[in-house]
């Protein structure tokens, strides 16, 4: 089928919006009509170089989609022609890590959310001048207005709720949520401490409150971002600058803190994070690094790091709870979001980059 969609080509090149030919799904996907879709600094980072043999470009972009499925390919069961989704990553299903309940370390997840391609190494889009485009981002590439997605990666919602505010939960929301409440287990009476306050560290803001952490600290460089981290339930807000960071967060709970969760990816912020943990406490990673990291000796009395991917969550159970805890006004995440049009997706992403954004969510 014919559709359109926002077509990167090069990695300093904007992004055009083109004419495309869209496949039709095939056996476990569904064809989706994109209503909107969230912008995410992992959408950014397919302008990276790659290694010969693994050119994610041209592509499709796009991962945090929502829509409304049009049909469906063979063996679907899950979901049917009219349902609202929000769609997420993709998993097998059957290897051992998703029989365990842990699809976001699916033995797969590399092929099946960050080649562009399916499995087999195929993809489902064509430009209109025959240039073959890899359309399998995380198994949707919702830069578009339709995608084809897998049944597994595809979460039912109610018709009732407005997409352009869910579409961010199926990446960067969950990611930052799902850190704190699965896989840190942040409880109440806890001590946190968040690096980094964009959409993904605003999202672990608004989950330590929900958690009832009674010290929650924002960390990061810019001033207005440690502000809303305050306004959504932050208990202190430090600038990620200051030469005295680990003294003041040490201060602050009396020690050092039960957890800390990293989003910036910077190895100098990342040691500063295991300093400031308490005896035992635990540090998440939600970002890598692009050097060695070091670690210091604190992490002899019992602390630990980890990486955490897409917050350990499994989508279909865990964005049905965050719908529910925004409905009921516990988890306003939709605070971050700006809507764009369609066509003004290089603005959306320029304003991602400078920070003037936190959360751009793209309405087609």
């Amino acid at each position: 089928m014919r559709t359109r969609a926002a077509v990167l080509r090069a990695g300093d090149a904007p992004f055009t919006l083109e004419d495309v030919e869209l496949a039709e799904p095939g056996p476990g996907e569904v064809l989706v009509r994109v209503a909107a879709a969230g912008m995410c600094h992992t959408d950014l980072s397919g302008r990276r170089p790659r290694p010969a043999g693994a050119e994610l470009l041209p592509a499709i972009l796009g991962h945090e989609g929502a829509g409304v499925v049009e049909s469906t390919g063979s063996g679907v069961t899950r979901v049917r022609p009219g349902d609202h989704v929000v769609l997420s990553f993709d998993s097998c299903g059957w290897c051992r890590q998703c029989l365990a309940g842990a699809p976001s370390y699916c033995e797969e997840f590399r092929e099946r959310n960050l080649t562009g391609r399916r499995v087999d190494g195929s993809t489902g889009a064509v430009a209109a001048d025959g240039t073959e485009l890899s359309s399998r981002w995380f198994a949707q590439s919702s830069f578009a207005h339709h995608c084809v997605a897998t049944e597994r990666s595809v979460v039912t919602v109610d018709p009732d709720l407005p997409l352009d505010v869910l579409a961010p939960l199926g990446c960067g929301v969950q990611t930052g949520a799902g850190s704190i409440l699965i896989g840190l287990g942040v409880t109440a009476g806890a001590s946190v401490a968040v690096f980094g306050s964009g959409a993904v560290g605003l999202s672990a803001v608004l989950a330590a409150r929900l958690a009832g952490a009674a010290r929650i600290v924002a960390v990061d460089l810019h001033a207005k971002r440690r502000e809303l981290a305050l306004e959504l339930g932050a208990t202190h807000a430090l600038d990620g600058a200051d030469p005295d960071l680990v003294a003041q967060l040490q201060e602050i709970t009396g020690g050092g803190l039960d957890h800390a969760f990293d989003t910036t990816g910077v190895p100098s912020v990342m040691r500063s994070a295991v300093e400031a943990l308490g005896p035992r406490g635990a540090l998440g990673l939600a970002a890598g690094a692009d050097v060695l990291l070091e670690l210091p000796p604190p992490l002899l009395a019992g602390r630990t790091v980890t990486f955490l991917l897409e917050g350990d969550a499994v989508p279909q159970t865990f964005i049905p709870q965050l719908i529910e805890h925004w409905q009921q006004g516990r988890f306003p995440f939709d605070r971050m979001i700006r809507p764009y049009a369609f066509d003004a997706i290089n603005d959306a992403e320029q304003d991602s980059r400078s920070g003037e954004t936190i959360k751009p969510v793209l309405v087609i």
